[in-house]
């Protein structure tokens, strides 16, 4: 007896979308880092998702002594942004004649595993394109092209009326050095906050290399690189990130960087239908969340390198 719908729904939802989640967020260095630390939330829902500050001025603050009078006076200061949600989708469809061709069972779930690793593939692309996009596509995550602008309105706060919630930015820098490289460092740490991963292209990254002694060329071998080829920098892993945009090389502190995704729909699978009008047989991945930041102050890029 052939598989029934049911059957076929039991086996994907079991054995292949589990693999299917795991696989896209390990496929980029930036969701395989969220994802494994604090930078990945899933939530219940909301009109909108609400993500707190790590900084807001206050002007009523200082010193004092003895009777001195203490200023109460208030001053706009914002403790969260928010976001809007952001939908992804992958569609995985067995026609009829599909189902003819692999014939058999065994067959037939293979087929459907090809199929969802497609979706997986799929997915891996649109929300690895997502995390850099510049804000072409309005239905896509906030990206960080979009942040490093320091002209848009992320998170409801605009970037031109308040100098905090700017990124630190090279526009202007074309060839990469060392000194380059530092500078961004530097302006993107405070204290003990510092980046902790830089992403760039595979040419960049060969540039870096390239301005590196033999003796010079250390990796990091743990998880702060999650596994991906890199080099190091001041003690932070620089990685090859395929979606990283020509020209940039991107400096990361994951503690203001997040994932807000919805519990029920985190890589959602929604189980095959039939039309009544049509031989085919159709199911989707659904992903539902945000990319959300708390300080873009903490985050850099040099944007103009040529190679």
């Amino acid at each position: 007896m052939a598989l029934t719908y049911d059957q076929i729904n039991s086996i994907t939802q079991k054995k292949f979308i589990p693999k299917l989640q795991d696989a896209i967020y390990d496929s980029n260095v930036l969701l395989k880092k969220m994802k494994a630390g604090e930078g990945y939330k899933k939530i219940d829902g909301g009109e909108r998702i609400i993500q707190p500050l790590e900084y807001a001025q206050i002007s009523a603050a200082g010193t004092y002594s003895g009777t001195d009078l203490l200023s109460t006076t208030d001053n706009e200061t914002f403790s969260a942004a928010e976001y809007t949600w952001k939908q992804y989708y992958a569609n995985i469809s067995i026609t009829g004649l599909d189902k003819l061709k692999n014939s058999g069972d065994s067959q037939v779930i293979d087929f459907v595993k090809s199929k969802v690793q497609a979706a997986e593939k799929t997915m891996a692309q649109l929300l690895g394109d997502g995390l850099y996009s510049n804000g072409t596509d309005s239905k896509a995550i906030v990206g960080l092209r979009y942040a490093y602008a320091n002209t848009n309105t992320i998170g409801g706060i605009a970037q031109s009326s308040y100098s905090w919630w700017n990124t630190q930015k090279d526009s202007t820098t074309t060839t990469l050095t060392l000194a380059a490289m530092q500078a961004i460092d530097n302006s993107c740490t405070v204290d003990n906050e510092s980046p902790d991963l830089i992403t760039t292209s595979r040419s960049i990254y060969n540039s870096y290399w390239a301005l590196l002694q033999p003796q010079q060329r250390f990796v990091d071998s743990g998880k702060a690189s999650a596994g991906f080829q890199n080099l190091m920098f001041n003690s932070k892993p620089v990685v090859v990130d395929s979606k990283v945009p020509s020209a940039h090389m991107c400096f990361h502190n994951m503690k203001f960087m997040a994932l807000q995704v919805h519990k029920d729909a985190d890589m959602k699978f929604l189980p095959f239908v039939k039309p009544i009008n049509q031989d085919v047989e159709s199911a989707k991945v659904l992903w539902a969340g945000a990319l959300c930041y708390s300080n873009l102050r903490f985050l850099g890029a040099l944007t103009a390198i040529t190679g």
